[in-house]
């Protein structure tokens, strides 16, 4: 089906393509914000050093 496609044709689905996955993307990160200004607002984030989280993830 692809094949039937001339190159600029093809071109243009790949350039579609990318577009919707870097929208998706996007709107993943938006998400994943959203979610980490509610835990910050909620207190429900861990503060500490790089050694303070080693340690949290090892006990």
């Amino acid at each position: 089906m692809i094949d039937a496609l001339s190159l600029e044709e093809q071109n243009d689905l790949i350039n579609i393509v990318r577009h919707r996955q870097i929208e998706q993307r996007r709107e993943e990160i938006a998400v994943n914000i959203t979610q980490a200004h509610q835990d910050y607002q909620e207190c429900n984030v861990f503060r500490g050093t790089v050694d303070d989280v080693i340690a949290e993830l090892n006990d």
